[in-house]
């Protein structure tokens, strides 16, 4: 009973918040106003304060421009999460376009759908995000192109930061910056989330999206931090392959220190 009533609180919130904000940002959609990118950051957060997900950010968001956001990839909340604590677009696969609710919400905020198997058309996606981010937008791409167990970070596509490559031409001094982010769910219920439970935060590939969503719904309260290492810069002369390899590196290393709880603030 209290379960179903979470459910139908939850599904009021979503469409009093949504409704109220959707003609804002259709009006401002139409005529290019800035509001666009920062009206899906007060959607985010108000809808994570619904769900029960409390985010806690460590480090900062890099100030250069243009900025190219690298994190892992958990489950359809990290969008959610990532959306709450900063101004961003998302790269999200072509099927999301598709998905009810979600593929709608996400073609609202904006986000750069791409078809990873579907080579003809890689050049014009590249051409959309390295134009996002010489426009001074700030990506955001799950550089494992699949969703994790939540306690390791999956090898990371070199191919994927071609955009990166992309936008230098077009960045007044030659370079994009790449910064590693860790998204880590850790606490369910205010107590800590063993490895063997915190396949309850994610969000394998296999399981469908509905009863994944309401199984969320009906938990909630998850503990999600949010680490932000240093950014690493990217130019004409960096190697692609070694870029990403680093930042995996550094993503696995903020996963595992708030895994450990080792994180200071």
């Amino acid at each position: 009973m209290i379960a179903a009533l979470r459910i139908i609180l939850i599904g009021l919130g979503f469409l009093t918040l949504t409704l109220a904000l959707l003609p804002v940002q259709l009006i401002a959609l139409g005529a290019g106003l800035s509001v666009m990118r920062h009206l899906p950051r007060w959607w985010h957060r108000v809808m994570c304060r619904l769900i029960g997900l409390k985010v806690r950010a460590h480090g900062r968001l890099s100030r250069d421009r243009p900025l190219l956001l690298v994190s892992n990839h958990i489950s359809w909340k990290d969008i959610l999460v990532l959306g709450s604590v900063a101004d961003v677009v998302f790269i999200a696969k072509s099927e999301v376009r598709s998905w009810p609710v979600l593929g709608w919400l996400a073609r609202l905020q904006r986000s750069v759908f791409v078809e990873r198997e579907v080579r003809r058309k890689t050049g014009a996606q590249i051409s959309e995000v390295s134009g996002r981010l010489a426009a001074g937008e700030v990506v955001v791409l799950f550089a494992e192109g699949t969703t994790s167990d939540g306690n390791r970070v999956m090898p990371f596509n070199s191919s994927l930061f071609g955009a990166a490559s992309a936008a230098l031409p077009h960045t007044p001094e030659g370079k994009v910056y790449i910064q590693p982010v860790s998204v880590a769910y850790v606490g369910i219920h205010g107590m800590p989330m063993g490895r063997y439970h915190r396949p309850v935060a994610g969000w394998p590939g296999d399981v469908a999206l509905g009863p994944h969503l309401l199984r969320v719904i009906r938990g909630g309260a998850l503990d999600v931090d949010v680490v932000f290492s240093d950014a690493v810069e990217f130019d004409a002369a960096s190697d692609r392959k070694k870029t990403a390899r680093l930042v995996e590196a550094r993503v696995r290393d903020g996963l595992n220190a708030a895994l450990r709880g080792k994180l200071n603030g």
